[in-house]
């Protein structure tokens, strides 16, 4: 039976250094009604201030030091409190600093009552009203701004397209801005393991009505009670079924969270990490290519996906820019136009090792430019061999393929490597990457295959010949970049604006999946994520082609066998190098300024 939805809210004025109101109902001004309920830290003071909002399915009564005590271990201690939470702005520290901070529980989850459906339409509506209240609000100076991490950040930008009253300012850090092509399928490939891992651990475990929540350390009971779990699963969509069964970006699921990002016209700051290599980084630099904001930027970092959001340096830039445009306070020009150049990056070069911070913010410098892509880039095409090789000089053409086998994973790679010579001189690699691949599949038994995937990476070697790994999402040791597509899918959008000779542009409809023959060689421009290696005299490249995951892949994995059966995908895959066959990766080169 459903629960008795009341008033549950509560104040406390004295136990902390702000107020702290917990389970404030907002009503939702969509046509099914409902409420989803926040919790508001507000300044003890009388003037309105400006304020800081947060929509999530975390829980925001589950503490940061329950949610990962190892994070939470490791964070700037500036930004620790008893109301410290996952990927969201520290209350005690921006209360400190004139702002309330408003965090949401997203609706059917947390002690909101409705139905859980994470990242979709109704997301954006729900995350619209919670935005519009707070402007609303007496202590609330009617100033808006969005800050946090990962789903707190692809939240953004839907919201920001659908220009709520009072939103001011957004800084989606480390945040997709594509569900389709940044989180959920690579090329058209289901990224299916970090999806169920996201779910089973972080939000079906927080959903609205689940007993045993606080027995299981992880926030407090729904207090309007427990439901069944019959009605727990009819208050819930499913992002492991909805993704497996939804392929297309014109299949609803898929259609009813696209958006415009030229509806977003509020300032920008987008922070990109460069070891976002399977989630989000790609999101953040295209979301800010094509944000219709007059005053946008591109900040690129290194470092683990928690901790550098809470880095003082970098708290100070977020401060910086909500105070230029919440409060009026433009310390260093982000509201003046081309005072504040739009794009800072961090250079990765020598090895500092993985995971390492303060040897890559040791080691690694940083460099501004005025623009996104770098005007002075010199696309270079480094062409594939079939002896292995990879050169700027065109080869001859051979009736020789490079075979390897279909269906390859993480345990088990199937792939194939070409290797540069050594660098004769430092060479910066900055920006998008395409590979243009000639690729066949065969059978290995009697069965032809009907489809390829073709994964690929691109790998750092120092002077000695050993692999440079940077630092992952979760500490991991990664490579360089990856890329993706079903060869299927492999329909390029030419006259769309978006699209680019270093960035095909595809829809990925299913309008456009092509026939794949057993034995036809097809041209293929594989799109690779964005990227930045200084590569020093004497070192190497490789690029990576293979069938399925491998090194660096982590968490990320592409394996569902609905989405990759035998029947389908089985036997060898080819490269060829015959006449007209030319196969290569055009890379971002970088001129000294």
């Amino acid at each position: 039976m459903p629960n008795q939805v009341r008033d549950i809210s509560f104040v406390d004025k004295d136990s902390f250094s702000y107020v702290f109101e917990q389970n404030v109902d907002v009503p939702l001004k969509v046509k099914e009604g409902g409420l989803v309920r926040v919790n508001v830290y507000r300044p003890k003071t009388d003037k309105p201030v400006p304020v800081l909002v947060t929509y999530g399915p975390y829980g925001k009564d589950i503490s940061y030091a329950d949610f990962h005590p190892k994070s939470f271990a490791e964070v700037n201690p500036q930004h620790k409190s008893e109301h410290s939470a996952w990927e969201t702005p520290d209350p005690k520290f921006w209360t400190s600093h004139g702002y309330a901070v408003v965090r949401a529980d997203e609706r059917g989850l947390g002690q909101s009552p409705g139905v859980l459906d994470t990242m979709s339409r109704g997301t954006s509506e729900a995350f619209f009203d919670v935005v519009e209240w707070a402007a609303e609000q007496s202590w609330s100076s009617g100033k808006i701004g969005l800050l946090g991490i990962s789903y707190y950040a692809g939240s953004q930008w839907r919201v920001a397209a659908r220009q709520p009253k009072g939103l001011a300012a957004i800084i989606p850090w480390e945040g997709m801005s594509d569900y389709y092509r940044d989180r959920c399928r690579h090329g058209g490939i289901f990224s299916n393991q970090f999806i169920k891992f996201w779910w089973d651990r972080q939000v079906i475990t927080n959903q609205y009505g689940k007993p045993g929540r606080k027995a299981a350390n992880w926030g407090p009971d729904t207090i309007e009670g427990n439901l069944s779990d019959e009605e727990l699963a009819a208050n819930r969509r499913d992002q492991n079924v909805d993704n497996v069964e939804n392929r297309f970006r014109d299949d609803d699921y898929y259609a009813s969270k696209d958006y415009n990002p030229q509806d977003i016209k509020v300032p920008l700051l987008s922070v990109a990490n460069w070891g976002g290599i399977l989630l989000h980084l790609r999101g953040n630099i295209l979301g800010y290519v094509n944000a219709g904001s007059e005053f946008k930027y591109l900040r690129c970092i290194v470092g683990r996906h928690d901790l550098p959001f809470y880095y003082e340096e970098e708290v100070e830039i977020q401060r910086s820019f909500l105070d230029a445009f919440l409060k009026g306070e433009d310390r260093v020009g982000w509201s003046e136009k081309g005072k504040v150049p739009a794009v800072d990056i961090v250079l990765r070069k020598g090895n500092p090792g993985f995971n390492d911070a303060p040897k890559e913010l040791e080691m690694f410098k940083r460099r501004t430019e005025s623009e996104w892509p770098i005007a002075r880039t010199k696309y270079t095409k480094f062409y594939l061999t079939q002896d292995n090789g990879l050169s700027t000089s065109q080869p001859s053409a051979s009736d020789k393929l490079v075979t390897y086998k279909a269906l390859g994973k993480l345990d088990n790679p199937q792939l194939v490597q070409f290797t540069t010579a050594s660098f004769e001189e430092e060479t910066e690699i900055t920006g998008h990457i395409v590979a243009h691949l000639n690729v066949s599949a065969t059978s290995s038994d009697s069965k032809p295959p009907s489809d390829i995937d073709v994964f690929v990476t691109l790998r750092h070697l120092d002077s000695a010949g050993k692999e440079i790994f940077y630092t992952g999402t979760a500490g991991d040791p990664i490579p360089l970049c990856k890329g993706w597509l079903r060869v299927s899918l492999r329909k390029v959008e030419e006259s769309d604006p978006r699209h680019k000779e270093y960035l095909p542009h595809r829809e990925y409809r299913s309008t456009d999946v092509q026939e794949v023959k057993a034995g036809e060689v097809y041209g293929v421009d594989v799109e690779v994520w964005p990227t930045n290696v200084v590569v020093e005299k004497g070192s190497k490249l490789v690029f990576e082609v293979s069938s399925g995951d491998s090194q660096g892949t982590g968490i990320f994995g592409h394996w569902h066998p609905k989405d990759r059966p035998d029947e389908i995908f089985a036997g060898e895959n080819n490269i060829h190098f015959g006449k007209g066959q030319l196969n290569y990766v055009t890379l971002p080169i970088i001129p000294p300024k």
